[in-house]
């Protein structure tokens, strides 16, 4: 999420309206907290941020303390307490309406990247804003079975997996399924719906190279100079890069997740370098799992929160099956750099 809201907040193309928060990696007190910590760290404090839903639709709340510590973003002592509080007058889903709204028809997009209880929410209330959006980015599910050629690795080093959170199903999608049912359901969101799945984000890896190269920018890696919020960055990213060697099975570097959701938006308005592969211009039909409960035992679980490809009825999103990787990691430097330069002028 750090990264995700780096490029949205720094790429000169983007104009970030505002963040609402969301149970997940760790309790909504944890999320809220650490959206304005970042916010403020990369010099961009005036962006608004809410608090939105504590809970899923129907489910006690789950996080994620194996990948991201107990608090959601922990691995760094560089992070700097939120400079300005969330907005706590209104409400966060009325603010993500209003604030959509307010641009002309068809030119802002949603990005999700936690679980999509406040998505559901927004739509199932306004559902004139499915209308005036012009797209919706998602960070959720996995889609597996030769879907590209991703590594999943494996899940706590025992067999081969689909998803991040259980062998089936990716933490997103795991925490709110019912809300991620809802929103890949509605036949006004999915025709300007895509989907980055694990399939896509897991062929983004930071590799040693990748995470020299984000620490040290175009400085000697050799003369160690850098900058705290770089040095803030590379933190939680070999945080990251332990936890999902060790609980995810993938040892070669941490996948970005979050940001390509962000880079799908630049793509579509035709801003940047970056490229993403949607064949001939495939849709898919998108189902989850509902069946079943949040445990650690796999017997009552089940597959929940599993994301599946399904027949040809019903609405379709796009998921793309690849990207250019390498402008993509240059265009996080970038925003890296931009940060450092706006910094560099307030001191």
């Amino acid at each position: 999420d750090a990264f995700a809201i780096l490029l949205a907040a720094h790429h000169p193309q983007l104009n970030l309206l505002g963040i609402s928060t969301v149970h997940g990696n760790a309790s909504l007190a944890h999320t809220t907290a650490n959206a304005g910590s970042i916010l403020t760290a990369i010099g961009k404090p005036d962006i608004p941020y809410y608090a939105g839903a504590a809970q899923p639709f129907c489910r006690v709340a789950v996080h994620a303390p194996e990948y991201h510590g107990e608090t959601g973003i922990d691995g760094t002592d560089l992070l700097p307490e939120a400079s300005v509080p969330p907005v706590e007058k209104g409400n966060a889903i009325i603010a993500m309406r209003d604030a959509l709204l307010r641009q002309p028809t068809g030119r802002a997009w949603l990005v999700a990247t936690g679980a999509l209880t406040n998505v559901a929410l927004l739509f199932g209330t306004f559902p004139e804003v499915a209308e005036h959006i012009a797209g919706l980015s998602i960070m959720g599910g996995a889609i597996g079975r030769g879907f590209n050629d991703a590594p999943l690795g494996r899940f706590r080093g025992e067999r081969e997996r689909v998803g991040n959170f259980t062998p089936w199903a990716e933490f997103n999608i795991y925490c709110d399924p019912e809300a991620a049912k809802s929103v890949f359901s509605n036949p006004a969101l999915a025709p300007k719906t895509t989907l980055i799945p694990l399939d896509v984000t897991h062929l983004v890896l930071a590799t040693k190279p990748v995470q020299d190269k984000l620490l040290y920018g175009s400085s000697n890696p050799e003369e160690k100079e850098t900058s705290d919020v770089r040095r803030m960055f590379h933190d939680l990213l070999i945080f990251f890069a332990h936890t999902y060697a060790d609980v995810g099975g993938i040892p070669e570097g941490p996948p970005l997740h979050d940001p390509l959701a962000v880079a799908v938006v630049l793509f579509d308005v035709g801003a940047g370098r970056l490229d993403f592969n949607y064949g001939d211009g495939e849709r898919f039909n998108v189902d989850v799992v509902t069946d079943g409960m949040h445990s650690n035992r796999e017997e009552v679980r089940g597959q929940v929160g599993r994301t599946s490809i399904k027949g040809p009825n019903g609405p379709k999103l796009r998921i793309p099956r690849g990207l250019d990787v390498g402008a993509f990691w240059s265009m996080i430097e970038e925003c890296l750099q931009r940060v450092d330069e706006l910094l560099a002028s307030r001191s």
